[in-house]
């Protein structure tokens, strides 16, 4: 099978964040570019855009990139929205989730495949847990209008070895560079797209003593936790000033 104009939508996960690259736009590579790059070898055609912009909610991706995504004419379409959605102090699960299954049914009407994500399961975490029944009522709705509308299911939540850190950018927010990678090998296993990429390479398990794992935790919370909680208070975002990686259809290698 081949694909001959892939199209990414969605936030941080799909931009790219925690996988760095310097030679890349916004400086980062990400799991959608790895897939990119596999697609292009099987079509001398192939192009790639990539509209997902860091921190946006759901409405605001459908609202910025479902536009630009079908004047695109792609034939392979992955979007991942929501996440932004479920950390926020209220939010209605149910409403965000019929507009996503609005915007599901107009990216499959195009003909093209359709490809989505559950959220993942954070019952490994400390941090988010508390959230876990958020995320559980949002991937059983994913997973409806998934079925509806004809599209391919990515089920992050079932996916246990990314209860390992290794997999995480030291935000523990954001996959990093092997996260990226196995969510690629996912994407393109669950296509059908016969690849060459590796199982991710991981470090070493962290062997730290009680006070190291204290004096990271804190570390933590000074440099992604709290900002992450002031730009929440000020209605900013990491994404405000950014354009698209990849706007238009290109070639990626």
């Amino acid at each position: 099978m081949s694909f001959h104009r892939y199209v990414a939508l969605g936030d941080s996960f799909t931009e790219g964040v925690g996988d760095p690259d310097p030679a890349r736009p916004h400086g980062l590579r990400g799991w959608a570019d790895r897939v990119a790059e596999v697609l292009a070898t099987q079509s001398d055609d192939f192009g790639y855009a990539n509209l997902a912009i860091r921190g946006r909610k759901l409405p605001a991706i459908l609202d910025e990139q479902l536009e630009p995504a079908l004047a695109l004419r792609p034939d392979l379409v992955t979007i991942y929205a929501g996440a932004n959605d479920i950390l926020r102090p209220k939010v209605d699960i149910d409403a965000i989730v019929e507009r996503y299954d609005e915007a599901l049914g107009r990216l499959a009407g195009t003909g093209a495949r359709l490809l989505v994500f559950t959220a993942f399961d954070p019952g490994g975490s400390a941090i988010y847990r508390p959230l876990r029944g958020r995320f559980a009522l949002y991937n059983e709705l994913v997973r409806g209008a998934a079925q509806r509308h004809g599209a391919d299911v990515v089920d992050f939540w079932a996916m246990h070895e990314y209860r390992d850190w290794r997999y995480w950018d030291p935000d523990r927010m954001h996959l990093g560079p092997a996260g990226h990678q196995r969510m690629a090998t996912a994407v393109l296993d669950t296509l059908g797209v016969a690849h060459p990429l590796a199982p991710p390479t991981l470090g070493e398990l962290p062997t730290a003593t009680r006070g190291g794992q204290l004096r990271e935790h804190v570390t933590w919370v000074r440099s992604s936790a709290l900002p992450w909680v002031h730009r929440r208070l000020t209605g900013r975002s990491s994404g405000d000033g950014l354009d698209p990686r990849h706007p238009t259809l290109s070639r990626i290698d």
